[in-house]
C-alpha cells in the first residue's frame, strides 16, 4: 500500500462531505480505541453557569426582506442545500436555517444571511 502525504490527506479532507467525515472519525475511534470528544473542563459554579451564554444555539430565518435571491444565495452557502432546497427553506418563513450549533457560527451565520437582506432571530 503506498503511503498517502500530508499533502494528498488534507486534500482529502477538503473535498469530502461531512457524512464521509463522520464515518472516517467513527472508524479511526474503533480502529485505535481512541475518542474524539474534547476533554471536559471543570463546571463552574452556579452564579457562573447563569450569566454563561447557550453553548448550542438555532438560526432561525425570520423574514426574507426585499433580496430573497440573494437570501436564498446565503442559505445555499451556509446549508449545503441546492437550489431546490434551500428556495424551499427561503418559502417557508420562518424556517430553521442550522439547528444546535456553537453560538460562534450562529453568530456568523446570522451576519451573513443578515447582510444579505434577511431577518433571523438566534436562540
Amino acid at each position: 500500500m503506498a503511503k498517502l502525504t500530508q499533502d494528498e490527506i488534507l486534500a482529502y479532507l477538503e473535498e469530502a462531505t461531512i457524512l464521509e467525515l463522520n464515518e472516517l472519525v467513527k472508524a479511526i475511534e474503533e480502529k485505535f480505541d481512541v475518542t474524539a470528544a474534547a476533554p471536559v473542563a471543570v463546571a463552574a459554579g452556579p452564579a457562573e453557569a447563569a450569566d454563561a451564554a447557550p453553548a448550542n444555539v438555532t438560526v432561525t430565518l425570520t423574514d426574507v426582506g426585499a433580496t430573497k435571491v440573494a437570501v436564498i444565495k446565503a442559505v445555499r452557502e451556509i446549508t449545503g442545500l441546492g437550489l431546490v432546497d434551500a428556495k424551499g427553506l427561503v418559502d417557508k418563513v420562518p424556517s430553521e436555517i442550522k439547528k444546535d450549533i456553537p453560538a460562534e457560527e450562529g453568530a456568523q451565520i446570522k451576519e451573513k444571511l443578515e447582510a444579505a437582506g434577511a431577518t433571523v432571530e438566534v436562540k
